[in-house]
């Protein structure tokens, strides 16, 4: 794979082999990267649990004291008394029948989260297939199927993450951008690892997490030392 001379300057400058303290390896990360944009920082946790087992999923949400530095545009499905309270709590998109068939017909996707009230979960589900590969399907695991819309879209507005096990058991999510430096950084951080343990399942067997390690977009991964944390 081709490398630039940025990224093999950021390699030079990060011993790959050792275990940091969490904001050691965050002020890593910030100071190697070189992008010419905001590049955005995550975290990727692999743990010690079978992704294909049922009562091994982790997944859930969480407001990051910081924000992710990205405003995202929300979409919710609901109606009536819901729909308007929707509108001013400022979701992007508010409707139902309506967008189902402009998402199934246009392909269209100019969103970044989907929320909906528990009555408007079948004309939603019409669509899951098309939603769930890409991570849209309203889910009441990660809160975003509900009555309290306006909480809801708040939460988002003000920096909710939703964290999920992938099928290598890896959990891959943004804590915010190089910008914020490494202490609000770590700030998120310790709020996401916190929510992830708190998550482990009754039945995960062992050693929890198996690595942390943080990267930028642009960047080399840091490996976090998790007896540390």
């Amino acid at each position: 794979m081709f490398r630039g001379k940025k990224y093999k300057d950021a390699l030079k400058a990060i011993d790959t082999s050792k275990l940091y303290e969490p904001g050691e390896a965050l002020q890593a990360v910030v100071d190697n990267a070189k992008a010419k944009f905001d590049e955005t920082v995550e975290l990727h946790l692999r743990l010690g649990v079978d992704s294909r087992q049922a009562d091994q999923q982790v997944r859930g949400s969480v407001v990051l004291p910081n924000g992710t530095g990205k405003t995202k545009r929300v979409l919710v499905f609901a109606k009536g008394e819901k729909a308007t309270e929707a509108e001013q709590a400022g979701a992007e998109y508010v409707g139902g029948e309506e967008l189902v068939n402009k998402i199934k017909n246009e392909n269209w996707f100019d969103f970044d989260i989907v929320v909906a009230t528990p009555d408007m979960m079948g004309v939603v589900g019409r669509i899951g297939k098309v939603l769930g590969p890409k991570g849209l399907m309203p889910n009441p695991k990660s809160g975003t199927v509900s009555m309290d819309v306006k909480k809801v879209i708040a939460e988002i507005k003000a920096g909710k993450v939703e964290y999920r096990l992938d099928k290598t058991n890896i959990i891959h999510c943004p804590i915010g951008k190089v910008s914020f430096g490494a202490e609000k950084l770590e700030e998120n951080f310790r709020t996401l690892y916190d929510a992830v343990i708190k998550a482990k399942p009754a039945a995960a067997k062992g050693q929890y997490i198996k690595s942390a390690v943080v990267t930028s977009t642009m960047g080399v991964g840091v490996k976090i030392n998790p007896t540390k944390i």
